[in-house]
């Protein structure tokens, strides 16, 4: 081993080869030990896990040389009244803010105590929209119409997968270029390597039946993958999903310290005008990024799709003599099993909330993990909201010690 820690120090290795002479797990320890010296920095706690890298190696991680670890926390109970999560729910959150795991906690506090928030899966489908481009106007039109014609044939070459179901072929012109959003149910899995390979053979397809037709590439943008996009959060992607609670005038001031005329107040004037003066695309919430990228990490998600998964338009409005919160998502990109989610420690994080693995029937899983994430974030906004028409933001976080060293 000592040998091979040379050989990468002097250049005489690359990182990603060193397994080519020894095996995977102890190819870890080699890359470690030689950074250490490349870079005179000891990597005592990088070097500490539980997790197995050499199985994790080009599965979820090339050239590993450890972890990193982010604390996790759990915030709960919190009752969702869903169709696919239905009950009382602890929900693990990784993250290094402070005060993040105790406010979502008090919003789900107050959820719980009003009974519960209803959630509501309202579209589902992965996209993945490959670019053609073709002579003129007349010919991506004629494209077009092939495609609409044949989408039973793109369904048949679509599905030698059986998990992956096409629903409909979206076409997008723009001269000579034309985009074919896909969309398929990719029952538990979040679905984009899955569709990905699918796509391989409708390509082929294409290109052999259409003289003049060439795909410049195999995702053209119009997916949206990983970017927040106009066309997903009217559309969706993944699944669109809305919550909503009512709370009582007692549940406000007793949970969250303010009246229900000032949140809602607060909310119009922070997360609509605030937002619309900005300019914010997607973004008419609070920070519902802050549950949602510390759901993600938790549970082995990718965390870039935090991008999509984190738009969202958060209403509150005086309802009686409380409050009525929702929350709509239209694009939570996630899943139940595959990448990352394999990973022990995320895998233990997605059975805590009864998310892991193939659901009974096929998707109910990923649908559970969906609608969950789509409460937690909504306790996370009725938290902020709240503190802030009570003014005591600033106050709880320095309380909770963020920032402090």
């Amino acid at each position: 081993m000592d040998e091979l820690v040379k050989k990468v120090v002097k250049g005489k290795i690359d990182f990603h080869d060193v397994q080519k002479f020894t095996d995977s797990g102890k190819a870890v320890e080699v890359r470690r030990k030689a950074l250490e010296e490349l870079t005179r920095t000891k990597l005592d706690h990088i070097g500490r896990y539980s997790i197995d890298l050499g199985f994790a190696t080009n599965r979820n991680i090339d050239n590993p040389i450890g972890v990193t670890q982010v604390p996790v926390g759990v915030a709960g109970p919190m009752k969702v009244n869903g169709e696919n999560a239905k009950g009382s729910f602890y929900v693990p959150l990784a993250t290094t803010e402070g005060a993040l795991v105790a406010s979502v906690n008090r919003g789900m506090r107050a959820i719980t105590l009003s009974g519960g928030c209803n959630v509501r899966i309202l579209h589902e489908g992965m996209t993945r929209a490959p670019l053609f481009k073709v002579k003129n106007l007349a010919e991506a039109v004629k494209f077009k119409e092939w495609a609409n014609s044949n989408f039973y044939k793109l369904k048949e070459l679509m599905e030698e997968d059986k998990f992956l179901k096409l629903k409909e072929v979206q076409p997008f012109i723009s001269g000579r270029h034309i985009f074919l959003r896909f969309v398929c149910d990719t029952s538990d899995a979040m679905g984009m390597n899955m569709i990905t390979i699918g796509l391989e053979k409708v390509i082929e397809f294409i290109e052999k039946e259409n003289k003049g037709v060439e795909c410049l590439a195999l995702s053209g943008n119009m997916c949206t993958d990983k970017k927040p996009s106009a066309v997903n959060f009217i559309l969706g992607r993944g699944r669109s999903v809305s919550a909503d609670v009512v709370i009582p005038k007692k549940i406000a001031k007793g949970v969250l310290k303010t009246a229900p005329e000032r949140m809602a107040e607060v909310n119009y004037g922070k997360n609509f005008i605030g937002s619309a003066r900005a300019g914010v695309l997607g973004g008419f919430n609070a920070h519902v990024a802050n549950p949602i990228a510390a759901l993600y990490i938790a549970t082995g998600q990718d965390p870039a799709q935090i991008m999509n998964s984190a738009m969202a338009i958060t209403s509150v409005e005086k309802e009686g003599d409380g409050v009525y919160f929702s929350i709509f998502m239209p694009s939570i990109e996630c899943g139940a099993l595959g990448g990352g989610m394999n990973l022990p420690t995320q895998k233990e994080a997605l059975q805590v909330i009864g998310c892991y693995g193939p659901g009974d029937p096929p998707g109910s899983n990923a649908r559970k993990f969906a609608e969950i994430a789509c409460a937690t974030a909504l306790a996370g906004e009725i938290s902020l909201i709240s503190a802030l028409a009570a003014g005591h933001l600033a106050k709880a976080h320095d309380r909770l010690g963020r920032g402090k060293g």
